[in-house]
């Protein structure tokens, strides 16, 4: 379901969370208008990020470029940025350029520590903004190297996602009242405020600072337990009844020491236990007991393994398009399956078009082709 068709979205290229934002709104049925740097690398058919985009490419630091890339963002909803703070400013196509072509218009931009701050102009990476946001902290076993999963804290979770939810509030409320807005989406912003949800455990007293000390970090049946194969399963029955479940497929039952599950001198005992007993098996021999049950468990695949798993191909999440492994538009509406992906274009693939609906004539983008405009 094309729940966004109608909207537009206009694109400056970038790296990372900004491109995801826009392939999340893409996928959901914007129009979303990638303009692309004239002569950039093309990343080719592994350019996830680009499917069901439009693109045009072009030189943004000549006059004529610059005004066609205001045109389009003119006839716009909304504008994803992800540069460092003062670039767009710098090529004359900030918030001030381009909200003076449209009132309405929503400027979206993403960066790693925010437009303001001591660190706006510095450089960073997902795992430095998740580290200083305290949403790595948990991330790894008391005396491991705290290591968040590459680009899922940072980029995705407390970027891509939030500036996707800063635009479409934003267009709401320019809908409403005529005026756009200018969305500061920052990741370090963005991951502080998934900690929400461990800040209230943290507030009774079920996350302390010290790692490995909580039902999430610490427990023996909140974890990952590696097989005899050499791979690796999860379990994580926090709650009593499911706990119960799992003791009695392990034929612990009866076992004291299990049976208080909250007794937290007993967990690095207990976690060893279950280290050697996961360690007896295989993982398809643990799944073949645990697997459907109410034990709370899944075994750690793969990505290639996940796309052949029974639930992933019911919901058909992981597809193989053009030998590409990616991902199905998330979230679903009316339960539908969504579509397969949309292709991804080629570098200025789109520009006649894209052009034709600003009002551009032919002779025109002929001319500016020959420029080297585009």
């Amino acid at each position: 379901m094309s729940v966004l068709e109608g909207v537009r979205i206009v694109e400056f290229e970038g790296l990372g969370p900004g491109p995801f934002c826009g392939m999340l709104l893409a996928d959901l049925g914007a129009d979303v208008i990638l303009i692309e740097r004239k002569g950039g690398a093309d990343a080719g058919v592994a350019a996830i990020y680009k499917r069901g985009k439009r693109s045009i490419a072009l030189d943004l630091k000549n006059e004529d470029a610059r005004k066609i890339a205001l045109d389009i963002v003119a006839n716009s909803d909304a504008l994803i940025e992800g540069l460092r703070p003062g670039v767009m400013e710098r090529l004359g196509l900030g918030p001030d350029e381009a909200r003076a072509r449209n009132k309405k218009l929503v400027y979206g931009r993403l960066t790693g520590w925010g437009q303001t701050g001591p660190l706006s102009a510095v450089a960073g990476h997902d795992i430095n903004y998740a580290s200083l946001s305290g949403a790595a902290w948990y991330a790894g076993a008391e005396g491991e190297a705290p290591v968040p999963p590459p680009t899922l804290v940072g980029d995705v979770g407390g970027g891509a996602l939030y500036l996707a939810i800063g635009i479409l509030a934003g267009i709401m409320r320019a809908r409403e009242t005529g005026e756009g807005t200018v969305v500061d989406a920052a990741i370090v912003d963005g991951s502080a405020h998934m900690m929400n949800l461990l800040y209230s455990v943290r507030a009774i007293g079920g996350m302390p600072d010290a790692r490995g000390q909580s039902m999430l970090d610490g427990a023996h049946f909140y974890s990952a337990y590696q097989c005899s194969c050499g791979g690796w399963i999860s379990i994580g029955p926090l709650e009593p009844k499911f706990y119960a479940e799992l003791l009695e497929k392990l034929g612990l039952s009866a076992d004291a020491d299990f049976a208080a599950q909250y007794d937290t001198s007993k967990w690095p005992a207990l976690k060893k236990r279950f280290s050697e007993l996961f360690k007896t098996k295989s993982r398809d021999e643990w799944t073949a007991l645990l697997y459907g049950s109410d034990v709370c468990f899944a075994p750690v695949l793969a990505p290639s393994e996940a796309a052949a798993h029974p639930h992933m191909k019911a919901r058909n999440i992981l597809r193989d398009v053009n030998g590409v492994l990616q991902a199905a538009a998330a979230p679903r509406f009316d339960g539908a399956e969504p579509a397969d992906p949309r292709p991804i274009p080629a570098p200025g693939q789109h520009a006649e078009e894209i052009l034709a609906e600003i009002g551009v004539d032919d002779r025109l983008v002929a001319s500016w082709r020959e420029a080297g405009v585009l």
